[in-house]
């Protein structure tokens, strides 16, 4: 052995060459990822002059080897993936034991390594190790997959390649395994879906490890025919070229192994590939569409690929029908060839999935998506019976989003309507569509499939309705159509209307059934804007929402339509108290339309007043009741509970002129704060300031003074962070503050500044100019202001007080939040009547001066 040091192998002379090398090789990168040429020639490319450099260090270490010494690289490093800030990973094998020595002649090669700046990756085994897997390193197993020789002793290579690489050994299923659950695992962390606002490049389903994963499924499946006939490994390559581009261009921004395509990224990376566009917006949205388009290809593919993993080597197959069978990959084509000249019967294999409940098979997926192109629209529904069998197949059911997802990727669901092939991949950035158009499309049917089985119990009320529904296939043909219109700038609700009669028209649908469809496209965001923009509990609001629907049929397909758009948005955006308003709106339109909705005020016969005074408790007197209720709205009898009622009488009791007395209570929806206090100047404002200082976000809050000028504020929250919950002494701390906000003591607009300045915003700031309208004609009482606002703490504070400061009051307000937006709507009167023209300028030049300060 030789005594030469680990230090002295590598001279300053040597080390200064290898640096100069290795700055020219990232040069050269450098310069090919700033023209979007970092794909995989490139990162191929820099991974050869990688090699280079890690041989020439090899060569000195040999100065002080002792056991013959093989050097492989592994990982993504093996497959010669190597962008500017990968992992250099390597496996050091010696034929013998692993000494002093030895340790000397690893750090003989890391050490250099290092001192270049290179993040080195690094496995030690000997020969004898090789004899059993080592199960319980998944990650190594995985790396392994990917073993290319770099230099050293070629017979222990070929000794490592047959023992762990071989066909027949005792290492492959153990990889096999470790692949797989590895893969399961990230998609786990991943939420299982491609659809990511901020995706991860490398890691996210549909990325590149799914790539790399598509590539070795091939290679241990040992099915390579299989494969072949349905992975376009064309396509996966060039799929995973774009990827790698997107990924040298982040290693170049940031300098790091950081992986995640955020939003500020987008736009850099839209700029060096020259996406089209006239504006940011619309070149990062270029971006992401192919960016989206691409993964769903990777995700379909590693689908199959894991499929054909778990294929039995013998199968049953039962014939269905004259043209189909069943197999253990799904409904096939008896005669494929056959198949591909007729179609017209393909929808068949999708009716037949859906009625056994099991997939369709690769190879009608297959034959699909390479024969769908040469046919037009036509050829797919030429008489009424193919129409009536695409009826059939539009039916919600279980696996109807599996199914239309198919026929979406193969391309079969844009021929039979080019119309929604229009919104393939389209990507709206707005920070609160999570999905593409298509997907959130294909999602919403997928909501009303769940109302087949309903997972929640507050679902199962919207399922009984669901249930009623005549012809539910135009609640999915509305769905599909829905959002088409955002193909362009126009009315996206008129253009999908356009189109959807058009579409349907040429599929022969019946006049009636057209209509309906239409009505449901054309008017798809009326009801939400009823729900969270308007007062539900305001009869002018359900009078108007019911004239809209005119009929219970179309009552009960707009709800369902609503509920699972919202819901489609993204996860958590259909909260329990949106969903309560939403079925509340459908309660109030349906009483309605069967007349039996009930008067604005509380009258001395409402059937509600009189069970609250035969029931009520011994301390509370009839007249103190009557009292308390004259000049309240019937709403008030509609929101609360009796037991609510009781204890608003209670804290009404001999109120001084600065005192709040507040309750807190948790429903299902959400939290309600009920504030009673002598009517005041700045009480609403004040208690919205105190709710969002405790970080609440307000979801619906109203005002409403009874004769005696006792004004009772009714706010619903969420508490997102759960502090209410996991705080006992919480919601005593929260009132107690807004008892002394209320008093003077506490200046709450200061401690919100003071908080504003050290939140940090999630999101780019948008600068969003705000939007003030005014309409006089949506409440027969109130005057509506909605109000468009970038979002922001203490945002309804502010607006509240420069209300208050007009001498205007709130009755009511409805807040939605849309990603950076704030979309807030309030019911105002000023000495109980509707605001004046010359008011409402006048408060909406002081709204301006607060939201866009000079």
């Amino acid at each position: 052995m030789s005594e030469t040091s680990s230090s002295s192998v590598v001279s300053p002379q040597i080390e200064s060459t290898l640096k100069n090398r290795l700055a020219a090789a990232r040069e050269l990168l450098l310069a090919e990822t700033q023209r979007a040429f970092g794909g995989i020639s490139t990162v191929q490319t820099y991974a050869t002059s990688i090699d280079l450099l890690v041989q020439e260090i090899y060569g000195h270490a040999r100065k002080i080897e002792s056991a013959p010494a093989t050097l492989v690289a592994i990982g993504g490093y093996g497959r010669q993936h190597q962008c500017q800030c990968s992992d250099i990973d390597l496996l050091l094998l010696f034929d013998g034991r692993i000494g002093a020595a030895e340790e000397q002649f690893i750090s003989a090669i890391l050490h250099p390594l290092w001192d270049l700046g290179l993040n080195v990756g690094h496995q030690v085994r000997g020969l004898g190790e090789l004899e059993s897997p080592e199960t319980d390193n998944p990650e190594y197993l995985v790396a392994l997959l990917e073993a290319r020789f770099l230099d050293g002793d070629q017979e222990s290579y070929r000794h490592f390649h047959n023992a762990c690489l071989s066909e027949n050994s005792v290492w492959r299923d153990p990889m096999r395994a470790a692949l797989l659950n590895l893969t399961n695992q990230r998609h786990a962390q991943h939420n299982r879906t491609v659809f990511h606002l901020e995706p991860d490049i490398k890691d996210a389903p549909g990325g590149l490890r799914d790539a790399t994963a598509i590539r070795l499924l091939r290679n241990l499946n040992n099915r390579d025919a299989l494969d072949r006939a349905y992975i376009d490994i064309g396509r996966i390559d060039e799929a995973e070229d774009f990827m790698l581009r997107i990924r040298s261009i982040l290693h170049m921004e940031r300098g790091r192994n950081l992986n995640t395509l955020n939003h500020e990224l987008q736009e850099t990376v839209a700029n060096v590939f020259g996406s089209p566009g006239g504006h940011v917006r619309s070149q990062v949205e270029a971006l992401m569409s192919t960016y989206f388009h691409h993964a769903q290809l990777i995700s379909r593919s590693l689908a199959t690929a894991l499929k054909s993993s778990a294929a039995p080597t013998h199968s049953n197959v039962t014939k269905i029908g004259k043209d189909l069978e069943q197999s253990w990959d799904g409904i096939r084509f008896i005669d494929g060839t056959r198949a591909s000249l007729q179609p017209q019967t393909w929808l068949t294999a999708f009716e037949a999935a859906l009625d056994h409940n099991v997939d369709v098979s690769e190879q009608v997926l297959t034959c699909v998506e390479r024969h769908v192109e040469r046919y037009p629209s036509e050829r797919f529904i030429p008489t009424t019976s193919e129409r009536d069998l695409l009826l059939r197949v539009l039916r919600p059911r279980p696996g109807l989003y599996a199914r239309l997802s198919e026929m979406h990727g193969r391309g079969l669901l844009g021929r039979l309507f080019p119309e929604f092939q229009k919104v393939y991949c389209h990507v709206i950035r707005d920070y609160y569509h999570k999905y593409t158009v298509d997907e959130h499309t294909l999602l919403t049917i997928k909501n009303i499939e769940h109302l087949c089985t309903p997972r929640t119990r507050s679902r199962t009320r919207f399922a009984g309705v669901f249930t009623e529904i005549d012809k539910p296939e135009l609640l999915t043909l509305a769905l599909l159509f829905h959002d088409v219109g955002k193909w362009t700038n126009k009315n996206h609700s008129e253009e999908g209307a356009r189109m959807a009669v058009g579409a349907l028209r040429r599929i022969k649908l019946p006049v009636k059934d057209i209509a309906t469809v239409e009505f449901l496209v054309r008017h798809h965001l009326r009801m939400s804007v009823a729900t969270f923009r308007r007062d539900v509990e305001d009869p002018e609001t359900v009078t108007q929402f019911a004239n809209l629907v005119g009929t219970e049929e179309r009552l009960k397909l707009l709800c369902l339509l609503t509920l699972a758009d919202v819901d489609g948005v993204g996860p958590d955006v259909m909260t329990p108290w949106k969903e309560e308003m939403l079925w509340r709106l459908f309660v109030e339109t349906y009483n309605r339309l069967t007349l039996k909705y009930g008067d604005d005020l509380i009258a001395d016969t409402d059937l509600r007043r009189n069970d609250l005074n035969n029931q009520r408790p011994k301390d509370i007197s009839q007249q103190e009741l009557t009292a308390f209720l004259e000049g309240y709205p019937q709403r008030y009898l509609r929101l609360v509970d009796p037991s609510h009622v009781y204890e608003h009488v209670r804290l009404s009791r001999n109120l001084k002129s600065t005192e709040v007395q507040a309750s807190l209570t948790k429903t299902d929806a959400a939290w309600q704060l009920s504030a009673i206090a002598v009517d005041q100047p700045g009480l609403f404002a004040n208690i919205c300031g105190v709710l969002s200082y405790f970080g609440m976000d307000i979801v619906r809050g109203q005002a409403m003074a009874n004769e005696n000028g006792i004004v009772l504020d009714l706010f619903q929250f969420e508490d997102r962070e759960d502090y209410l919950r996991l705080n006992t002494t919480a919601g005593q701390e929260l009132t107690d503050v807004l008892g002394d906000v209320v008093a003077g003591k506490i200046d709450i607009t200061a401690k919100l500044e003071g908080r504003k300045r050290g939140r940090i915003h999630k999101h780019p700031r948008e600068d969003l100019e705000p939007v003030i309208r005014f309409n006089n004609h949506y409440s027969r009482r109130f005057t509506v202001m909605e109000l468009v606002a970038e979002n922001a703490l203490g945002l309804l504070h502010q607006i509240s007080q420069s209300i208050s400061s007009q001498h205007c009051d709130i009755e009511l307000v409805l807040i939605s939040t849309q990603g950076v937006q704030a979309l807030d709507v309030f019911h105002l009167t000023t000495n109980g009547e509707k605001l004046s023209d010359a008011t409402q300028d006048a408060l909406k030049k002081t709204l301006y001066s607060t939201l866009i300060p000079t």
